[in-house]
């Protein structure tokens, strides 16, 4: 990861540098009153590859995110989790030094981690693993058999660092749980059919979220609603963030059979919407079992959308 010099790369000396991410967290949150559900929570993020540069791919890194180079060249190639990782003792330092600074003052997450498919199609390329689902199918259920119980033991090495230090459970989404908090989810579920999410896709679901006391769906795009009857089924999963997309997937309200669905069976559903579609998603939905994220300009406006949803 180092250049020729020794020093970080210029692409990824912001990502790299834990003290510059923590400083810039700091001014962000100083001075400001978290109102309604929102907290304080600084989490450490090397990108949603992640877990999968755990086990040897290289990350790339833009401004505002990260992606896996492919190393997975055929199954019969060995993969293992790494703990030596450049990248999980860098992940380490972030965790370390921002609960070192938090107390009283904010919460500290764990990072981003996206096992199962998502590992899997960042291992082999998301192409390449469409393919293998019709020409390797047991090749492709061998390899992800080996998901759960390496993203658990990662997991449960970020719970204790947290535990350890007081503090309740939370990630990228912010919302805290005492317990154990996962936010499960499968973006390569939108390249595939439903009879294939449920073959390949669901029992892995199944064994992360069994192994948690709270779980958020996240459900990134009507490619991955297709699934909503499958992701139903899973146990324990108390609540579904829906993310509708953007051009043609906004606005909102055309999502409301949807989000009623959701609410339905009995889960409650976390939507991101514009200010301008507050009041017309209040006249069309109850309000039980919603947790709306709102854009705000600042103090005065997130009091006066406080006290609207009081009325409602």
């Amino acid at each position: 990861l180092l250049d020729e010099m020794g020093a970080w790369p210029s692409q990824q000396a912001r990502w790299y540098d834990a003290e510059h991410q923590i400083a810039r967290f700091l001014r962000q949150i100083e001075g400001k009153t978290f109102h309604g559900e929102t907290f304080p929570v600084f989490w450490p993020n090397l990108g949603p590859n992640f877990f999968a540069g755990l086990f040897g791919c290289r990350l790339e890194f833009s401004d505002v995110t990260s992606w896996a180079e492919p190393i997975l060249h055929d199954y019969d190639q060995p993969v293992a989790l790494d703990w030596q990782s450049e990248y999980l003792r860098k992940i380490d330092e972030i965790t370390q030094l921002a609960l070192a600074g938090s107390a009283g003052r904010y919460l500290v997450g764990y990072t981003d981690l996206h096992p199962g498919m998502d590992w899997l199609a960042a291992l082999r390329g998301t192409e390449q693993l469409c393919l293998d689902l019709f020409d390797e199918p047991k090749a492709v259920k061998r390899l992800a058999a080996q998901s759960t119980p390496n993203f658990l033991a990662v997991y449960d090495h970020f719970d204790a660092l947290l535990k350890a230090h007081g503090q309740p459970s939370v990630t990228w989404m912010a919302i805290p749980a005492f317990g154990r908090l996962h936010i499960p989810s499968c973006d390569f579920g939108t390249m595939i059919s439903p009879q294939q999410f449920r073959e390949f896709v669901l029992p892995m679901l199944h064994a992360e979220v069994t192994a948690m006391t709270h779980n958020i769906f996240h459900m990134d795009g009507k490619g991955v609603a297709r699934h909503l009857d499958a992701i139903l089924e899973l146990p324990n999963v108390q609540a579904i963030q829906w993310v509708q997309g953007v051009g043609n997937d906004q606005p909102i309200l055309q999502w409301v059979p949807l989000i009623r669905r959701i609410q339905a069976a009995g889960r409650s559903v976390v939507v991101d919407l514009t200010l301008p579609e507050l009041e017309p998603l209040i006249d069309a939905l109850e309000p039980e079992g919603l947790l709306l994220c709102l854009p705000s300009e600042g103090e005065e406006q997130e009091l006066a959308i406080l006290n609207r949803l009081e009325k409602w």
